[in-house]
C-alpha cells in the first residue's frame, strides 16, 4: 500500500471508536467472522485488545495474525488497539 493512503486511513482511524473487543477467548473463529463481517460493512475498523487477550503474544503480532486471518492490510498499532481495513 502507498505511504500517503496509509496515512489518510491513520488519520481517518483517529477518529472512530473500536467497532470490537478481543477479550479472554482470544481470536476464535466467531470473532474472526464478525471482523470479516465488519471489515465488508465499514472497511476500515479500530479493534481493542483487552488484556487478557494477549497471554499469548503481544499486540503486533496479535493485529498480524487478524490481518492474515482476516484477508485484510494491518494499518496501526497503537497501544491495545489494532486498525484494518480491506
Amino acid at each position: 500500500m502507498e505511504k500517503t493512503k496509509q496515512l489518510q486511513l491513520k488519520s481517518e482511524a483517529s477518529q472512530l471508536k473500536p467497532l470490537l473487543n478481543v477479550g479472554k477467548n482470544g481470536l476464535d473463529d466467531s470473532v474472526i467472522d464478525e471482523i470479516k463481517k465488519q471489515l465488508k460493512v465499514h472497511r476500515l475498523i479500530k479493534i481493542k485488545i483487552l488484556r487478557s487477550a494477549e497471554e499469548d503474544m503481544d499486540i503486533k503480532a496479535l493485529g498480524g495474525e487478524l490481518s492474515r486471518l482476516t484477508s485484510s492490510e494491518l494499518i496501526d498499532v497503537r497501544g491495545r488497539v489494532v486498525v484494518l481495513y480491506r
